[in-house]
């Protein structure tokens, strides 16, 4: 075998682990992250999270991909260490998809619809359909299924190089001594596991071994071994993943890698069992391609099989190797929600669990909201410095869901998840602003307290009605958000003009008492800032609904062409909620 034979293998390889990276991403892309979406939601029994794990790496074409997802998604707290024992198992047969693709080179008929599926013909009409949707066509789903064939000919024209370039290699001593002592199934696990880690697919180091077979070299007694070996060493990626993060995700990776270990030495100890008692006369045999992927699959299926009932041992048995630190058990989750860039990897989850923090900053600026009114009514300063923690929060957060997002929005997203990365960017900066309000009302109450200022009966009784429309305002805005319910986000614009009102009347009035001499200049700035601190809180949810409401659907509107309609009482429920509102949050007789 010469340095071009060499040259020409590792060129193959690359080809091939290339092909099945793009055919996953343009499979992922098409899902639009459907499939990872339901993951984190439909996994409440051990064969459901099976049948998933399944689906999802035979989507993404990547055992150790959708490992690194279930890591990244139990880290922040979106799943739970239990259910992700059963998606881990899946994955292991939803890798098992590539080698059946691949025996497709064992296709021997003379039929023409049979050879029109044989590599040799399927990659280049693969590539040409492939290039042609991605440089011609502008439907970004068209495109999507052009990457997958581009792949899908890349990936096989990658296992054509390495099947001619281990050609030399037939009748070899050397090489026939190689797999002679990979027959030791110590050395061939050893050897499989190695390859593996390396290069980080079990299903790319199927396919190398799978080339081989052309050589006629590889016999059962060798291949065995060394598919035990791959799928202990597609662990290694997990358990880098797992580096930094919780103890729960910690545990997911060792789980993975028990479950490989165990099911490899069990599988084992019943091969070499059954050999013992002569029940295997094909042991010596040439293996096939087909044959390979045969027992790729049949080894994982049964494993999965065997370990469904006795999932609570791995899970013992994962708990007790990453051990929960003492007096920490029954503490409960009050950290933020962690923003993991390992979901990029899976841009829908990441954009959900983007989605998530903001729905974490709408419900401290409630809270904050509902305390602002007893503060400057009855000033508490531990309360205050609660809110002030919380506005402290409320930046912190943004900052991280901005850095997250824009990372994000980096990699190449199809149109639908780019909008919703484009439009969450908008909505974070616009939420914490709706935190600065609250926070203003928060330091005029502190004011108050240390001037003693108290507003009279009648100011009282008007600030009650602003801060209770507004706070209803704020509510459905986050419900609205939380839901993508717009129903209620037809709520919040009719809401929004009917504090503009209440805020108008009650400024007119106040510098009306404030002429009259019944209210202090002091306490009189404190309202007026009051009033337009709210008024600016339901501003910015109506900015925020309208957002919302011009993503929904296909139609998307301009958010301030879509104010201006309602606004100049295009849409008959707009005019019929403003007068609900005006009704429902009606101001007391001014009394000067």
């Amino acid at each position: 075998m010469t340095i071009w034979n060499v040259l020409r293998l590792l060129g193959g390889v690359g080809l091939f682990i290339y092909g099945m990276m793009s055919m996953g991403s343009g499979l992922e892309k098409l899902a639009s992250g459907k499939t990872e979406s339901i993951l984190a939601r439909l996994t409440s029994s051990l064969p459901r999270g099976v049948l998933l794990g399944t689906v999802l790496t035979g989507i993404i074409q990547s055992s150790s991909a959708t490992t690194v997802i279930v890591i990244a998604l139990v880290n922040s707290g979106v799943m739970k260490f239990s259910q992700a024992v059963g998606v881990v198992m899946g994955a292991n047969i939803g890798t098992t998809i590539t080698s059946q693709i691949i025996r497709l080179s064992d296709l021997t008929s003379t039929s023409f619809a049979l050879q029109m599926f044989k590599p040799s013909t399927l990659a280049p009409v693969a590539i040409v359909i492939g290039v042609f949707l991605t440089l011609f066509v502008k439907s970004s789903k068209k495109r999507d299924i052009g990457y997958i064939l581009l792949g899908f000919g890349v990936l096989f024209t990658g296992m054509l190089m390495m099947e001619d370039a281990v050609v030399p290699l037939r009748g070899n001593p050397l090489f026939e001594r190689l797999f002679t002592t990979l027959s030791n199934p110590l050395f061939g696990i050893l050897a499989g596991c190695g390859v593996t880690a390396v290069i980080q697919s079990s299903s790319a180091s199927v396919g190398i071994l799978q080339a081989l077979t052309t050589t006629g070299l590889v016999t059962w007694s060798s291949a065995v071994p060394i598919i035990l070996g791959q799928n202990i060493g597609t662990c290694v990626t997990g358990l880098i993943a797992s580096t930094g993060a919780s103890r729960a995700a910690k545990r997911v990776a060792f789980c993975h890698l028990y479950y490989n270990v165990i099911g490899t030495l069990l599988a084992v100890a019943v091969v070499y069992a059954v050999r013992a008692f002569g029940a295997l006369p094909f042991w010596n045999d040439v293996i096939g391609m087909g044959d390979i992927a045969n027992f790729h699959l049949l080894f994982n299926v049964c494993t999965t099989l065997f370990f469904i009932p006795f999932s609570r041992m791995l899970i013992k048995l994962s708990e007790l190797t990453v051990p929960e630190k003492a007096g920490y058990a029954n503490t409960p989750e009050v950290e933020p929600i962690a923003l993991d860039t390992r979901l990029y990897a899976a841009p829908a989850l990441a954009l959900a669990q983007a989605r998530k923090s903001v729905e974490q900053m709408l419900d401290i600026i409630r809270l904050m909201c509902a305390d602002v009114l007893p503060l400057m009514l009855h000033y508490d300063e531990e309360v205050a410095a609660l809110n002030m923690a919380r506005e402290n929060r409320l930046d912190a957060r943004e900052v991280s869901i901005t850095d997250y997002l824009v990372g994000l929005a980096r990699l190449e997203l199809n149109e639908d998840d780019a909008r919703e990365a484009t439009t969450l960017l908008l909505l974070v900066s616009v939420v914490e602003r709706i935190g600065d309000y609250v926070t203003k009302i928060v330091v005029s109450a502190k004011g108050m307290n240390s001037k003693k200022i108290a507003f009279s009966d009648m100011a009282v009784r008007e600030l009650g009605i602003l801060n209770s429309a507004v706070c209803e305002v704020l509510n459905r805005t986050r419900e609205a958000f939380i839901h993508c319910d717009m129903q209620m986000l037809r709520h919040v614009e009719p809401l929004e003009e009917t504090v503009d009102d209440i805020c108008e009347t009650l400024h007119a009035r106040h510098v009306e008492r404030l002429k009259q001499g019944s209210c202090t200049i002091d306490a009189g700035v404190i309202f007026l800032e009051a009033i337009a601190c709210y008024g600016r809180i339901s501003d910015h949810c109506s900015n925020v609904a309208a957002r919302l409401i011009s993503n929904i659907g296909d139609n998307h509107t301009d958010p301030h062409t879509l104010l201006r309609r309602l606004h100049e009482g295009q849409e008959q429920y707009y005019n019929v909620l403003i007068g609900e509102y005006r009704e429902k949050y009606k101001l007391p007789a001014a009394s000067m």
